[in-house]
Formats: structure tokens, C-alpha cells, sequence
């Protein structure tokens, strides 16, 4: 079993990140295949996920995968600085660059100098700093606060936000092109509950951790205990978990944790939309997918023309029948989305106006 867990920290006892990932389930094998692939690159890479779902701990992954692995890793949350103090703690500043810089001091980027740069939440980025990480990024050299010296930086930047970034571009809270310097690489960390050949694996791994911190013995998970983690929804992912297990230990009886000893938040009550099924904040893109389980558990076969039909006759009405339009949204040209609604019935050809037009069509050429 691949298990990755944080650097021992105090910090941690009251962190909501995830200290231990592992890849057990088919979704989580697959990022870590595709991980494994772009940790050599000195590639960017976003990290994409929910709060607790191990981003920091695939950043440090990829750090020790590449070849910085002898150099620093540097963890830094953009959410946790004022936005007066946040480019000083990036950049560095000067002696007397703003009241209370008594001395120079380095920023992170300087820190992680021949390394690895890990910016948690970057959606939190004010934009004013956005605009000079982008040039930091570009121009590989920083600029002090307080100074007009560059100094030469060889970092690699990983970057991780909890947010769709997409719609934070459109609100014009996020730079459209630092979205696309950053984005070189995408890795989505699916939520715990998508990835449910996780849980019992990590279970068992803060079972152990916290058995051995508390002194006990060997500590046992019962059938129903089993169960129940697993049909779960884990609103607050990993951390979530290993907090339950944590809690669990502290009343669990005989060295036995029973199903009654899972004290389990009431969150994932407020995580459906009680219409759709949909947790709040799902993509377009995963809603989509879930879709598309829905009809392959539902049909044995013949989904391709199912599905486009299904697509095209949407696009249509979402386009108030506007054929321009239509073929505009699907990225087809104006004869294909055309000739496919008819073919699908959307769009009723008026035979006596097509020769009408025909015949047009002639006499205009004749006369020319």
C-alpha cells in the first residue's frame, strides 16, 4: 500500500489538512499514475481538490518523485496573510521597507531556492499580488520589497486552491493568465467520499497511529463499524476521518471500536441538493460524469447515438432554436448541427421552400 503522511508538526493538531493519503481505490491509482508521469517535469502543476483531500501531501510527492528532491520544499498557505504583509512574506523586503521591518529578510521564493514552492490556496491571492507572482513567474527572479535589486530564483511552483478557479476568473477575482501559467499540469484530488476504497485503508493506518500514542494494543474495527465509514459521506475528507477514529479510540471498550463508537457529523445532511442528488459545489463536469454512470448502470449498449441525440436536442432548446447558435455551443459548423436536428427530428425542412430556393439558386447563376 502506497501511504503518505505529513512530517511529524505540533501545528498539525489543529491543521484541517490531511496528514496521510493513500491510493488504494481505481480513482486514486490513477492519479497517482498520472502523478508519477509529470512529478519529473519542472512543470507547473494545480493541484484541484476540497479541503482534506491531501493536496499538500501530493505536492510533497511530487517534490520527492522529482529531481528537487534534495532541495527544499516549501509550504506556504497564501489564505494566512493579511494582503499588506502577503508580498513581503513571498518576495522578501528590506530593512525600513514598512513599519516594523527592523532587518532584510527573505521571502519564500528565495527560501525555496533550488527546490520546490508549494502556494496552498492560491485563489486567496489578492489581485494586486497576483500580477507580480506572474512576473516572478515569468521572469524566474524576484524583487525585495524595498529594493530595486532582482535577485535570480530556480523554483519549481506547485499551487493548490479549493476553489474553481474558473469562476473566480469570470467574478474578476483571478487572473486569466496566471490561471494559464499555473495550470500547465491539472491533478483533481477527488473528495474522500468518490474514492471509497480509501477509507478503510486510511482507517486502519490513524487506527495504528493513534493506538500508538494512546498506548494500547492491537485495536480492532468491527463489521458494522466497516460499514458504516464506508457509506459515509465525509464532509470534511481525511481529516475528517482521522479525527473520528481519534475520538473512537478514546470510548471505544476491549480493544474492539464498534459502529456506536463513530461520533459522525450531521455536515453530510447539508451537502445534497435534495432535488438532484448533487452535492453543493459539484462541477458541471463531475455532475456530467455521474450521468453518464447512471445511464451505463441503467442501459446494456447503443449509448453513442442516445447521448448525442440527448446533446444535440439540449443544445438547441438552451439556444431558443437558434441553429447559429446551437453550432456555436457545440463547436460544429452550421450544415453538420443542421443536417444532425433533422435527422434527429429537432428541425422540420419546408420541402416546397428548399426548392423554392433551389431554383433560385439556378436563375441567379444563369444570369450571371
Amino acid at each position: 500500500m502506497q501511504l503518505l503522511t505529513l512530517p511529524p508538526s505540533p501545528s498539525l493538531a489543529t491543521s484541517i489538512r490531511a496528514t496521510a493519503q493513500v491510493f488504494e481505490d481505481p480513482k486514486s491509482q490513477a492519479l497517482l499514475a498520472h502523478l508519477q508521469q509529470v512529478a519529473p517535469s519542472e512543470a507547473s502543476v494545480l493541484i484541484i481538490g476540497e479541503t482534506g483531500t491531501g493536496k499538500e501531501l501530493v505536492a510533497r510527492h511530487i517534490h520527492n518523485l522529482s529531481g528537487r528532491r534534495n532541495g527544499p520544499f516549501v509550504a506556504v498557505n497564501c489564505g494566512a496573510f493579511s494582503e499588506s504583509l502577503v508580498e513581503a512574506e513571498l518576495f522578501g523586503h528590506e530593512k525600513g521597507a514598512f513599519t516594523g521591518a527592523l532587518g532584510a529578510k527573505a521571502g519564500w521564493f528565495e527560501e525555496a531556492n533550488g527546490g520546490t514552492l508549494f502556494l496552498d490556496e492560491i485563489g486567496d491571492l489578492p489581485m494586486a499580488i497576483q500580477v507580480k507572482l506572474l512576473r516572478v513567474l515569468q521572469e524566474r527572479e524576484v524583487v525585495r520589497l524595498g529594493s530595486r535589486k532582482s535577485i535570480p530564483i530556480n523554483v519549481r511552483v506547485l499551487a493548490a486552491t479549493n476553489v474553481q478557479l474558473e469562476k473566480a476568473i469570470n467574478a474578476g477575482h483571478f487572473r486569466e493568465d496566471l490561471y494559464y501559467r499555473l495550470n500547465v499540469v491539472a491533478l483533481n484530488l477527488h473528495p474522500l467520499r468518490e474514492r471509497p476504497g480509501d477509507i478503510l485503508p486510511l482507517t486502519r493506518h490513524f487506527i495504528r497511529t493513534y493506538s500508538e500514542r494512546l498506548g494500547y494494543g492491537q485495536v480492532a474495527l468491527s463489521a458494522e463499524a466497516e460499514r458504516k465509514l464506508v457509506e459515509y459521506g465525509w464532509p470534511g475528507n481525511i481529516r475528517e476521518l482521522e479525527n473520528v477514529i481519534h475520538h473512537s479510540l478514546l470510548t471505544c471498550r476491549d480493544g474492539l471500536v464498534r459502529a456506536e463508537d463513530l461520533r459522525l457529523s450531521n455536515l453530510r445532511l447539508e451537502r445534497q441538493d435534495d432535488s438532484t442528488g448533487a452535492n453543493i459545489g459539484e462541477s458541471a463536469e463531475e455532475l456530467l460524469q455521474r450521468a453518464f454512470r447512471r445511464l451505463f448502470e441503467e442501459h446494456d449498449g447503443a449509448l453513442y447515438e442516445k447521448v448525442e441525440e440527448g446533446l444535440l436536442r439540449a443544445a438547441y432548446r438552451f439556444c431558443h432554436h437558434n441553429q447559429v447558435h446551437t453550432a456555436n455551443l457545440l463547436g460544429l459548423s452550421r450544415n453538420i448541427t443542421r443536417t444532425r436536428l433533422i435527422a434527429i427530428g429537432e428541425l422540420v425542412v419546408n420541402k416546397r421552400r428548399s426548392q423554392d430556393s433551389a431554383i433560385d439558386n439556378r436563375v441567379v447563376h444563369l444570369s450571371i
